[in-house]
């Protein structure tokens, strides 16, 4: 059950998408402000490129201006919004014909620490960074939702547009995709 808390968040993000459709410019600031940094880390996972990142975040967010009176509040504010950033994504996908997308090229944020810990969590990150670019956009889209954003598959499936059990049977096969080419390391990982 939720808590009160989850309650009025949720319907305050009703309101603000209530007020965005009705054109409230400061409204669609918050909104934005609010969503930028979890759309942005869905769409790099996704697309891959830093430079595409930037442009599918505004196209997504300039959706949401445009549609925000088709809101209805059936699904969460934003399981709404990775909807339309996740089909703003294919489509540039599309238009660029890239179905193996090179890695991000921005760096990796340094952490404090021990430096063999830290370069073991750099490596890790690469070579995790490497294995997602290896998987479809679709595959990647899911693993992406679940391990980084929290999205149950009835969530992603909303977000996709498609039944649960075929949410299921994508992360079933980008795990086992995954798997191999981890090796032994990433089967007990995963």
């Amino acid at each position: 059950m939720p808590r009160e808390t989850d309650r009025s968040i949720a319907m305050d993000e009703v309101d603000l998408v209530g007020l965005v459709a009705m054109e409230d410019v400061r409204a669609f600031e918050a909104l934005y402000r609010a969503y930028h940094p979890r759309l942005r880390r869905f769409l790099r996972g996704m697309l891959r490129q830093s430079t595409m990142v930037d442009e599918v975040l505004d196209d997504t967010m300039l959706v949401a201006w445009r549609k925000a009176h088709t809101f209805d509040a059936t699904s969460r504010v934003s399981t709404w919004l990775f909807a339309i950033a996740y089909r703003q994504a294919l489509k540039a996908l599309r238009r660029l014909d890239w179905s193996l997308p090179d890695p991000v090229d921005e760096p990796a944020a340094p952490r404090e620490g021990e430096p063999d810990r830290e370069l073991a969590h750099v490596q890790l990150r690469e070579r995790l960074d490497a294995v997602l670019a290896q998987l479809s956009p679709e595959h990647r889209a899911v693993i992406e939702m679940t391990y980084f954003h929290g999205y149950s598959c009835k969530e992603i499936a909303e977000v996709v547009g498609c039944p649960v059990a075929t949410v299921k049977t994508r992360m079933f096969y980008a795990r086992r995709h995954m798997k191999s080419l981890l090796g032994d390391e990433g089967a007990q990982a995963l």
